[in-house]
C-alpha cells in the first residue's frame, strides 16, 4: 500500500514507537490521527509537527464511551479511513500472578486486547467501503513466548496475536488487509506509561529504537507483510521456542534470576 494521503489511525501515538510512526507517516504524505490517553504528549506532538494533516484525539481505547466520541469526531474531521495501526500497550508489574491484583490484570486485558478489538468492530465496515484497506496490531514478544513476572501481559498479548491471525483469516477475500508485528525489547517509555516501577537491569541489552521500530512496521503494510518478528531478539526467540519450547523457558527463567 502507497501511504501518500491515506487516512491512519495510531494508537499510542503521543510517545514512543507511535510517536515515531505518527512522524514518519506524516512524512510520507498519510493524513494521520493520533490518538493517546495523555494530552499533554499529543499537544506537544501537535506544536513539534505543525502540519495540518496531523490530527490529536486524547483517548482512553479501553473506555467505550471514548471509543464511540471518538468515531463521531473522527468522521467530522476525516472523510474515510484507510489503516488502522493498534500500537497502544501497558505491561505488569514484574510479579507473579499470585501476586497481582485482579484490577490490574482487567486493565492490562482492556488496553491491550480489548482496546484494539473495540476499534477494529468501531471501523471495519468502514475499512471495507475502502478500495484497499489494512489494519496492523502491534503484539509483543511475550505474546509468543512467556516471561517471568509477565505472565498477564503476555496472555493479553498473546490474544491480541490470534486475534490478529483470525483476523486475516476472516478478510483474506476482501480488501482489507492484516498484519501482525511482534516487537522484541525496544527502547521506549511503556514502562512509565504503564505506571510502574522496576529495578534497573545490570545486563545491558541492544534494544530497538522507537524510530527503528516504526520504520519496519511502516515498511510492513507498504508491503503487505503478515507476520514480523521485530528485532533479533524477537526472531531468536521465536527460533529457540519452536527448537525446544520447555528447554526455551528453562533458559530465560535461569538468566532473569541472575
Amino acid at each position: 500500500m502507497k501511504l501518500e494521503n491515506k487516512r491512519v489511525i495510531v494508537t499510542g501515538g503521543g510517545s514512543g514507537v507511535g510517536k515515531e510512526l505518527v512522524k514518519q507517516l506524516i512524512d510520507k504524505g498519510a493524513y494521520v490521527s493520533a490518538l493517546d490517553i495523555n494530552e499533554e504528549n499529543l499537544i506537544s506532538l501537535k506544536k513539534e509537527l505543525n502540519n495540518n494533516r496531523l490530527f490529536i484525539y486524547k483517548i482512553d481505547v479501553s473506555n467505550d464511551d471514548n471509543i464511540k466520541t471518538f468515531k463521531k469526531e473522527y468522521f467530522k474531521d476525516q472523510p474515510c479511513l484507510d489503516v488502522l495501526i493498534n500500537n497502544a500497550g501497558i505491561i505488569q508489574p514484574f510479579v507473579d500472578i499470585s501476586e497481582l491484583d485482579m484490577k490490574i490484570i482487567e486493565k492490562v486485558m482492556n488496553v491491550n486486547f480489548y482496546g484494539p478489538l473495540k476499534l477494529i468492530k468501531a471501523f471495519i465496515n468502514e475499512l471495507k467501503e475502502r478500495n484497499e484497506a489494512y489494519i496492523l496490531n502491534v503484539s509483543s514478544m511475550g505474546g509468543f513466548f512467556p516471561f517471568p513476572g509477565q505472565t498477564a501481559y503476555g496472555a493479553s498479548k498473546a490474544a491480541l496475536s490470534l486475534l490478529t491471525e483470525g483476523l486475516y483469516s476472516e478478510l483474506l477475500d476482501t480488501n482489507i488487509k492484516v498484519s501482525l508485528v511482534l516487537p522484541g525489547a525496544m527502547a521506549t517509555n511503556i514502562v512509565k506509561n504503564s505506571d510502574i516501577k522496576v529495578e534497573e537491569s545490570s545486563r545491558e541489552v541492544k534494544m530497538l529504537t522507537a524510530n527503528e521500530a516504526a520504520y519496519e512496521i511502516i515498511k510492513v503494510i507498504e508491503k503487505n507483510i503478515f507476520k514480523l518478528y521485530l528485532g533479533n531478539d524477537s526472531k531468536f526467540m521465536n527460533f529457540l521456542y519452536k527448537l525446544n519450547s520447555k528447554a526455551a523457558i528453562k533458559k530465560i527463567n535461569k538468566l532473569m534470576k541472575k
